[in-house]
């Protein structure tokens, strides 16, 4: 399939369109695209379940295996949930901030998660992770490659909500070049296949207030992790 990177001035395009003037999909890899606006009909049943997810585990700064805190705070839901601290990075059954199983992973979520895989092209997707950061401005994540899981045959299904950013998306190499990927409220990236493995990352968030999120971006990762 053949794709045309996305130009970064395409952002001040979205940013004053309406959702429904949005193309739907734009393709940024063989088997990777942008949802624009995917997840804007979902979030009155998105958001309150969010609020109970993060009643039982509370947003948190995870720090790396190198003694680094992040600067995105994290949490967690489903079976399986995403953590960092000095002994490395793995998923586990259980928050080790309160010892107790994450949260159940709402059904909406679930939902929304495999309706957007379903579109991308990635069927019978069937997530047991889902990892909520919460940027606020200045906070980035430098690009990495999501490799913990059991094995990369399922795709990653990321949805950004709140404040904008820039999504860096790159190759097979970190010192790969990577595109600059504009996300607003309700886009989603999925990326599965061939594109898997690429390395990706977010720029620092710029200074903002979003009229329903306020002062952050909320995004949720999906993935199958056992």
């Amino acid at each position: 399939m053949r794709y045309e990177p996305m130009n970064p001035q395409t952002f001040d395009l979205f940013a004053d369109a309406e959702p429904e003037q949005q193309p739907k999909c734009v393709q940024i890899g063989e088997q990777s695209c942008v949802l624009r606006g995917f997840a804007l009909p979902w979030l009155d049943r998105v958001l309150p379940a969010l609020e109970i997810v993060l009643a039982a585990a509370a947003f948190r700064q995870m720090v790396t295996p190198g003694g680094f805190t992040m600067s995105v705070a994290l949490s967690s839901c489903g079976t399986l949930g995403w953590t960092t601290d000095r002994s490395g990075y793995r998923y586990t059954r259980h928050d080790p901030q309160t010892g107790k199983p994450w949260p159940a992973m709402p059904e909406v979520f679930l939902q929304l998660a495999q309706a957007a895989a379903q579109e991308a092209g990635f069927m019978d997707f069937a997530p047991d992770s889902c990892l909520i950061n919460r940027y606020v401005p200045g906070s980035k994540m430098s690009l990495h490659q999501d490799k913990d899981e059991h094995d990369f045959a399922a795709p990653i299904v990321s949805i950004s909500l709140g404040l904008p950013a820039m999504f860096l998306f790159g190759g097979f190499e970190r010192s790969d070049k990577s595109q600059r990927i504009p996300l607003l409220h309700g886009d989603i990236v999925v990326w599965g296949g061939v594109d898997r493995l690429r390395y990706h990352g977010v720029l620092p968030i710029k200074d903002g207030t979003h009229p329903q999120l306020g002062e952050q971006r909320i995004n949720f990762t999906f993935r199958t992790a056992g």
